[in-house]
C-alpha cells in the first residue's frame, strides 16, 4: 500500500530526517515510536506532502506521490489525523465531517459506518465542535479523515490527552478498520504515538526513531522480548 524509501528532509541546515524508510500495507497497523524531537510528526508531514522531501521517494500502490501536494494525496486515498486533532471549533460536527468530504463530489451523503464506529457524533450532529469534550474532538477527527473513505489512515498521536475509556475505543475502532475498512476492504493503518501499551497492543509492525533514523523495526508481536519500552521510555 505505502512505501517510503530513503526520504531525506531539512528544516534550513538542520537534517531532520535521515534516510527514513518504512511500509504500511492493507490489513495491517504499522506504528511508529520515539521519544519526543525525533523526528515522527515530520515523517507524517513529509507523507502528506506538507513539508517537502530533499530526496528520497513515496508510494502509494507503487505510484509515486513524492512530488503530490496535499490535496492530491488525500484526492488519492491518504486519510490524516494531525496531532492536536485540528477539528474546526466554530463549525457543528456535521461541518466537519462534511469537510472531510472535500475530495469527492458535492451532495456525497456521509457513510452511515461513520456513525457506527463513533455513535456518539450521531447524537451530536448540529453541536459546535468546539463544545465537545478532547475524547469527543478526536473521534470527530478520526470521522472526519474517514469521510474522504481513505485506502490509508494516517494518525499522529491520537490518544494525546484523551481519557482512558477514550482510548479503549479508539483501539478497537482502527483494528476493526485495518480488518475490513469502511466497505470490508482492509485499510492500511499507519500510527505515530507514544503511549507504549497502546502501541504494542495494536502493533502489526512497528519501528522506533532516533534523532531521525529508524534504529529497530519488526512485528508487533516481538515488541516486548525485543525490550521496545526501554528504547522508547522518557
Amino acid at each position: 500500500m505505502l512505501q517510503i524509501d530513503r526520504i531525506h528532509q531539512y528544516y534550513g541546515g538542520s537534517h531532520i530526517l535521515r534516510g527514513v524508510s518504512l511500509q504500511a500495507r492493507a490489513g495491517e497497523i504499522t506504528v511508529v515510536l520515539g521519544r519526543n524531537g525525533v523526528g515522527k510528526t515530520t515523517l507524517l508531514k513529509a507523507l502528506m506532502g506538507l513539508v517537502p522531501v530533499r530526496s528520497g521517494q513515496i508510494l502509494l500502490d507503487g505510484v509515486a506521490i513524492t512530488q503530490a501536494s496535499p490535496y492530491e494525496r488525500a484526492r488519492a486515498g491518504i486519510g490524516y489525523v494531525p496531532q492536536g486533532r485540528e477539528i474546526f471549533a466554530r463549525l457543528t460536527v456535521h461541518e466537519n465531517l462534511l469537510m472531510g468530504q472535500a475530495t469527492k463530489k458535492a451532495g456525497t451523503p456521509l457513510a452511515p459506518q461513520l456513525f457506527e464506529l463513533f455513535p456518539v457524533l450521531e447524537q451530536m450532529l448540529n453541536r459546535r465542535g468546539g463544545d465537545l469534550s478532547g475524547g469527543q474532538q478526536q473521534q470527530l477527527a478520526i470521522a472526519r479523515a474517514l469521510a474522504s473513505s481513505p485506502r490509508l489512515l494516517v494518525l499522529d498521536e491520537p490518544t494525546e490527552g484523551i481519557q482512558p475509556n477514550i482510548i479503549k475505543d479508539i483501539g478497537r475502532v482502527l483494528k476493526k478498520l485495518a480488518r475490513e475498512g469502511l466497505d470490508g476492504q482492509p485499510m492500511a493503518v499507519l500510527l505515530v504515538e507514544q503511549y507504549y501499551d497502546f502501541a504494542e497492543e495494536l502493533a502489526d509492525q512497528y519501528l522506533v526513531m532516533e534523532r531521525g533514523e529508524v534504529v529497530a523495526s519488526g512485528p508487533g508481536a516481538e515488541m516486548q522480548a525485543r525490550g521496545i519500552r526501554q528504547l522508547v521510555a522518557i
